[in-house]
């Protein structure tokens, strides 16, 4: 247990052990700070200067109301301003900055042994192609695409060629059910999805396919068919060849050698047979053959759709958060640059799964327009032994580590001994995200994983701010373990109480933020009323981020949880209405409640109270039919760790089950 006096205690920012290119001093990062709030136009103005724009701005840099009580919600940064975000990402990488033949990508399989590497220039040449292929389908500005992959390159690729040509993406994480997909199908409207054929994750096959087409007749039986859909031969990759030698383009480049061994090796990982469906399917690798490498950018206004990213909300139904193309680039960017302290020469590592917001924000779009080298993981932290991520550092050399609290958790049950075994020399920083990490967790990583001679970036920020909110610097700012520490360029945050009065000094209360920074959403996809209650109504002239917060005596923020219906599980936001919705769909259930429980790994699981219909009896072969009734309709994430038969629950005035504490006594 870390005693009060080790929690509060700072640990010194340490710049001698990196030499920083970007990170400035202490009294100089506050000064950069104060400019980029009293002056946000000219501070990002100036950070604007270093992307490409097709026109400049012809009206005001930044025109906001965050006061419901005065109108419309709206955020507008450099409106008039085109650009186009795939070509700031690739081509000025590649013609301007001569970063052609730098690694763009490392990808390590779940396999050990099944990698590949991606240049700028060949990532450059297949989205490219891919942009071609989508052209073709009918793909144009505006329009949906949803994406259901697991994390390989054509993940990143249909991204990028969907930015490039104007179309927003909507990424689907591969871990979720048929109807958590076909639920975001519908809500976007998409026209094409982008699958593969099936996928390891660990020892377990996923096949992925067969998910999208469980989630495909779902949207058919609801009266919204979608007739394209494109597939990724993962699982079959080396039987693309008819010659039957393996292909040399990216990102196919393996050796038929490894591949043969691989096999060989793992008799039981089994390629299943594709379900196919000829009136609507189509074979990546077939559409991507022969398609020019050459596609002229969409030029779009700063304030064009980007992506459509969804996250839980407390009623039940996912939120679409809205992002657009010039804020986000900057936020993306710049925070990536400053919060790693991005170097030429280094390989940076984020484990986050690019179907959230941080692998967009930080294995995609901001590592790719600083010219960085970055890991792609297909595989967990613990297969095929506990050891893999240390292996995967030392391979690579990464230097900048990125992970969630969950994952240093579950390592560090572990012990030291599988981290010790690995040399982990190369490693600078370290970095958290997903949920608040414990000071436990927070000094094992600070003294086992990073030897303390790597300073911890402890990251707070959410799917809707676009990028890091509250933040450490490495080498700058002097850290506490599990304090997400000062606000980033452009962000003012303030704590108030429940009548909306700001609190000064050490507080404790709601967290919200002052003005808005050039990464946050635009608005909830189709429902901007939402938007405006969900984040502004409470307390008007605020963004609400829905997270209780302390500030302790050195202005130092501690995120203390959620404040409305959600929980954070393994980093994860889930709704508790989602949840009890799928309870509800069970025949047996007439009432269900959800509430957080700690938990020793996640942070926090979910407890289920659950009152029957007349005529059922509780017992453990229901209460396992309930957990697979929650996986099947959101997905494994979601699984409750308890359900507790209650012979009857308490109701708020609206209706909803009361949030009660489950497990503390």
């Amino acid at each position: 247990m870390v005693q009060p006096e080790e929690q509060a205690r700072l640990y010194p920012p340490r710049p001698e052990l990196l030499p920083a290119a970007h990170v400035p001093s202490l009294p100089h990062y506050e000064r950069l700070y104060q400019r980029s709030v009293e002056e946000p136009q000219e501070f990002w103005g100036d950070i604007a200067k270093e992307f490409y724009w097709k026109r400049q701005h012809p009206g005001p840099f930044l025109k906001y109301n965050f006061d419901v009580t005065k109108g419309k919600i709206f955020i507008e940064w450099m409106k008039g301003a085109t650009t186009n975000i795939c070509y700031n990402l690739l081509d000025r990488n590649v013609g301007e900055k001569k970063l052609g033949d730098k690694v763009a990508f490392y990808w390590e399989g779940n396999e050990p042994g099944d990698s590949m590497k991606i240049t700028y220039s060949e990532l450059l040449h297949k989205v490219c192609q891919f942009a071609n292929v989508l052209r073709d389908q009918g793909v144009k500005k505006g329009d949906r695409i949803s994406i259901y992959l697991p994390m390989i390159l054509e993940l990143v690729i249909a991204m990028l060629a969907c930015a490039r040509i104007g179309a927003l993406h909507s990424v689907v994480f591969a871990g979720f059910s048929a109807n958590s997909l076909c639920e975001r199908i519908l809500d976007c409207g998409c026209s094409l999805l982008i699958t593969a054929d099936a996928f390891y994750r660990g020892d377990k096959l996923v096949n992925l396919k067969q998910i999208a087409d469980e989630a495909l007749q779902k949207c058919k039986d609801k009266g919204s068919p979608l007739k394209k859909v494109i597939v990724v031969k993962h699982m079959g990759r080396e039987e693309i060849a008819a010659d039957g030698t393996c292909s040399k383009s990216p990102p196919l480049k393996r050796l038929c050698q490894d591949v043969q061994e691989k096999k060989a090796e793992s008799p039981q990982r089994l390629h299943p047979k594709t379900p196919w469906n000829p009136g609507t399917d189509m074979w990546w690798h077939e559409l991507m053959n022969g398609a020019s490498t050459e596609c002229e950018p969409e030029w779009c206004d700063a304030e064009d759709k980007l992506f459509i990213l969804y996250t839980s909300g407390s009623t039940g139904k996912p939120k679409g958060v809205l992002h657009t193309v010039g804020g986000y680039m900057l936020y993306a960017a710049t925070s990536f640059k400053y919060v790693f302290d991005y170097q030429p020469e280094d390989v940076y590592w984020c484990t986050a799964d690019i179907g959230w917001i941080t692998g967009h924000s930080y294995l995609t779009y901001g590592p790719l327009a600083n010219g960085a080298t970055s890991v792609l993981f297909e595989g967990v932290p613990t297969y095929p032994d506990i050891g893999r991520m240390w292996s995967i550092v030392d391979k690579y050399k990464v230097t900048k580590f990125y992970t969630a609290p969950t994952a240093i958790r579950l390592l560090m049950k572990h012990g030291e001994e599988p981290v010790k075994k690995h040399s982990r020399k190369s490693l600078k920083v370290l970095g958290t995200v997903g949920e608040p990490i414990n000071p436990e967790a927070w000094l094992w990583y600070y003294r086992v994983v990073g030897e303390e001679r790597c300073p911890i970036v402890d990251t707070f920020w959410q799917t809707e701010t676009g990028g890091h909110m509250l933040t450490s610097l490495p080498a700058a700012t002097p850290m506490k373990p599990g304090s997400a520490t000062f606000p980033f360029f452009g962000v003012v945050p303030a704590i108030v109480n429940e009548s909306g009065e700001e609190l000064e000094g050490e507080a404790e209360g709601y967290l919200v933020f002052k003005q808005p920074w050039p990464g946050i959403m635009r608005t909830l996809y189709g429902n901007h009323q939402q938007f405006e209650t969900t984040y502004f109504k409470k307390f008007p002239g605020y963004y609400v981020t829905g997270d209780g917060c302390r500030r302790d005596k050195d202005g130092y923020y501690w995120i203390t949880g959620r404040i409305d219906d959600m929980l954070n599980v393994s980093g994860h936001l889930l709704s508790t209405a989602e949840v009890e919705s799928a309870l509800l769909g069970h025949a047996a259930v007439s009432e269900a409640a959800v509430v957080s429980h700690p938990h020793p790994l996640k942070g926090e699981c979910l407890y289920c109270f659950v009152t029957l219909k007349d005529g059922h009896e509780f017992s453990k072969n229901l209460a396992d039919e309930l957990k697979k009734q929650v996986r099947e309709k959101i997905g494994p994430i979601a699984t409750p760790d308890y359900i507790q038969y209650a012979p009857s629950l308490p109701k708020t005035r609206s209706g909803k089950g009361s949030s009660c504490c489950a497990g503390e006594d």
